[in-house]
């Protein structure tokens, strides 16, 4: 059975620096507390995720349990991409707009620090096609609190293209988190890829996530 997200509409635009806008309550928590291999991951490492549709953008809240040390950068960069965010603390969501081509998808990732990281990826059989130019406009906020880390991004339509959603129409997706180092390094997933080793670039283990209104 396909995981599924249900997006809620809402119908004013808001800042992303308001990680606790009231228009957060309409959507649903996301719980995810496996990592990719299906397995059950510690109560530290869990992380909700929310996301919201606007007729002007897609929102993504991530809330985090943190009980370990911080696996940031020493002196964040907030003005533009940050490349191998990933070997660090970071949430991240994947997204394909075409049901019909799930292996060109977009990336984006958000750290502790509100570094972000924006990708279009072409995944072929023999290998994977990053592009490291794209350029989405994402917008990016984060607040690091006692035992928690709670981050957002803001990615306006057009950086997919000519591509917006309308209502009851499914994309596909999925959810991710990075946290540790080292050989306690976590790597959870909403729908686990199931991989022999961590790799969330796993089209065929997106779930579905659908814009309601």
């Amino acid at each position: 059975m396909t995981d599924e997200i249900k997006i809620a509409h809402v119908k004013k635009d808001f800042l992303v620096k308001e990680l606790d806008n009231k228009s957060w309550g309409k959507a649903n928590d996301i719980l995810i507390d496996k990592y990719w291999t299906g397995e059950n991951a510690p109560v530290g490492r869990h992380f909700k995720a929310k996301l919201l549709w606007s007729d002007s953008a897609l929102y993504v809240r991530f809330e985090a349990n943190q009980t370990e040390p911080l696996v940031t950068s020493e002196s964040a960069n907030l003005k533009t991409k940050t490349r191998g965010l990933w070997d660090r603390d970071v949430c991240e969501i994947f997204i394909a707009p075409n049901l019909n081509e799930l292996n060109e998808y977009f990336e984006f990732e958000i750290a502790p620090t509100g570094e972000w990281l924006d990708l279009r990826i072409h995944q072929l059989n023999d290998r994977r096609e990053t592009d490291l130019g794209y350029d989405s406009g994402m917008q990016s906020a984060a607040r690091i609190e006692k035992e928690k880390i709670v981050t957002a991004i803001r990615v306006e339509w057009n950086a997919f293209g000519a591509v917006i959603p309308q209502a009851n129409e499914v994309w596909r997706g999925n959810l991710f988190r990075c946290v540790g180092s080292g050989a306690t390094r976590g790597y959870l997933a909403w729908s686990p890829t199931r991989t022999e080793t961590p790799n969330f670039h796993v089209p065929e283990a997106f779930g579905d996530f659908q814009f309601s209104k």
